[in-house]
């Protein structure tokens, strides 16, 4: 590491204001201050001074984020194997998943860090690092089959009209990675309403054995709890690719059909215990999610007229991206609330609202993306009321 900030030193001076790289000034710092922490420090003010910067925020969450994104991976190619009935080995069946989900992370970086490059250039400001998380978010919220061109055009909407056009990173309004899939949603309903079996059948790479299937469809546990009949209330049970009963243990390791990162209850959780040990995101709004979502569907479990209804709350808060929006997506710091018991109030609407919208909108099974979507506009809007709230009663006070 010495060689290597020696080296970054030696040519740092062709980056600066008169260097004949000084074009790239805000690309050779930004990968200086992801390798190296800044050792520039305030000549004035009260300042507080430590080595967290927001690069190093970034970073624990893209190491909370990589037992979803390994999982995820080993499960696109165990769902393939399922659907084409072979089992080629742990590492092969890993291999080919890796090889499916590579791809769109690549792009969603390229596409992404691309523009954020340009704007900083044009800017003449520091390359903002708010994308490396996004960049990584992009790839694990989508089904495994979108095609790498829709990727990148709606990366590149979130950017530019999600983040630039707010002020960039700390300024945008709403979650960036989740604007993506909303492009995606809104611009090619079928493929990613969420109701769609999410499984890479075609045998792209050559890893598989057996008959390969072309084109296979489906429908996830949520799209098959929104199509179910009402006479199947309680008797309802979800199943696989191969119409094999899914157990609450299957749905809770994740081996289901799902986008890339979200099936797996279990890596979930230890991407949220690195974020709560770390102290970048706030137990406050993971646990208000799971509240609010589980009041939801017991609700709606007394009255109990759809399948969706009467699903049980394990079973709603363990399928589709519930779990994985709880902890990685409504725990956002810029786009969520920021006051204490905001954060109460902003995770129990997001649960609430994301399985009202399952359970009364069959179009669209999955809720997850749309409740935390609105519930950012509305973040604002509760921080807002909780100061307003603390002001009025500390004036009673010195009333008193």
């Amino acid at each position: 590491m010495k060689a290597l900030r020696n080296y970054l030193d030696k040519i740092k001076p062709n980056f600066e204001e008169g260097g004949k790289l000084a074009m790239f000034r805000s690309v050779f710092e930004g990968f200086e201050t992801f390798l190296f922490v800044p050792n520039a420090t305030s000549k004035s003010g009260v300042h507080i001074h430590d080595s967290v910067d927001s690069k190093r925020t970034m970073t624990i969450v893209i190491f909370a984020l990589l037992p979803a994104l390994l999982f995820g991976m080993y499960n696109t190619g165990y769902q393939h194997n399922l659907a084409i009935g072979t089992d080629p080995g742990f590492w092969m069946t890993f291999i080919y998943g890796f090889l499916a989900v590579l791809p769109k992370i690549i792009v969603s970086y390229v596409v992404g860090l691309g523009i954020e490059f340009a704007v900083a250039q044009v800017k003449k400001e520091e390359i903002q690092e708010g994308f490396l998380v996004s960049g990584i978010l992009i790839p694990m919220i989508v089904p495994i089959d979108t095609p790498l061109w829709m990727i990148a055009v709606a990366t590149a909407f979130a950017v530019v009209f999600a983040k630039e056009v707010f002020g960039g990173t700390g300024y945008n309004v709403f979650n960036v990675a989740l604007v993506t899939r909303a492009f995606l949603f809104f611009a090619y309903p079928a493929a990613m309403s969420g109701d769609q079996v999410f499984v890479r059948t075609t045998d792209t790479f050559g890893l598989g054995a057996g008959t390969v299937v072309d084109g296979f469809s489906g429908a996830t546990p949520l799209g098959q709890i929104a199509i179910a009949s009402k006479d199947m209330i309680g008797s309802f049970q979800s199943v696989d690719v191969l119409g094999n009963p899914l157990t609450t243990w299957d749905m809770f390791l994740g081996l289901i059909p799902g986008s890339i990162g979200e099936t797996s209850v279990l890596a979930i959780l230890i991407g949220a215990v690195i974020l709560l040990f770390t102290g970048v995101a706030s137990w406050k709004t993971m646990f208000s999610v799971f509240v609010g979502g589980a009041v939801s569907v017991l609700i709606f479990n007394m009255v109990g007229t759809t399948v969706s209804m009467s699903v049980s709350p394990v079973d709603h808060l363990f399928l589709g991206g519930f779990a994985f929006g709880a902890v990685f997506m409504a725990t956002d710091p810029v786009t969520s609330a920021r006051t204490e018991t905001g954060k109460y109030i902003y995770g129990f609407l997001v649960g609430a609202m994301a399985i009202i919208i399952r359970a009364l909108n069959p179009g669209y099974p999955e809720g997850m993306m749309l409740a935390i979507l609105l519930m950012n506009t509305f973040a604002p809007l509760i921080d807002y009321y909780v100061v307003e709230g603390n002001i009025n009663r500390r004036l009673k006070r010195a009333i008193k």
